[in-house]
């Protein structure tokens, strides 16, 4: 997926089994957010950055989804342990990762395995993708802020 494509209507199921789509959030700009794994440091540090600016977020039109191919039980501690407002999708299939692009190989310490890259789409009103944050671009301790000052 790239800048100015149309995102699927249907994300995936969230944390409690129950669909997300699009069109859920009408009016809204979302922030759909993909993150490698649940209770990590770097994951809880982003997870928590959106958390903390989240009224914040919401005044500026945005709604916060976070997907990662994590299971429902395990999203549901996630969203328990740290408080989190937003759904998060549990993409145990790996589709909406791949569907965008963000699932691929990675190294730690000279050890190749798949994974998910850390990646953040916002997308407008109108379904179309208007921003991506890349791995590289994303600071998980200020990732929301990050956002809201792309949107000035």
């Amino acid at each position: 997926m790239q800048v100015g494509d149309k995102a699927p209507e249907l994300l995936g199921t969230n944390e409690k089994g129950e669909e997300i789509r699009l069109s859920d959030y009408k009016g809204k700009k979302v922030v759909l957010y993909f993150y490698p794994k649940d209770s990590t440091p770097g994951c809880t540090a982003e997870a928590c950055s959106l958390r903390d600016h989240y009224d914040e977020l919401q005044q500026a039109g945005y709604a916060v989804i976070g997907a990662s191919v994590d299971s429902e039980k395990s999203h549901q501690k996630f969203i328990e342990k740290n408080a989190l407002p937003f759904p998060l999708i549990a993409d145990t299939d790996k589709k909406l990762v791949e569907q965008f692009g963000v699932w691929g190989e990675k190294s730690m310490c000279g050890r190749k395995y798949m994974g998910t890259f850390r990646t953040t789409f916002i997308i407008n009103e109108e379904g179309i993708i208007e921003r991506i944050f890349t791995p590289k671009e994303i600071k998980t301790k200020e990732h929301a802020p990050q956002i809201l000052k792309a949107n000035q």
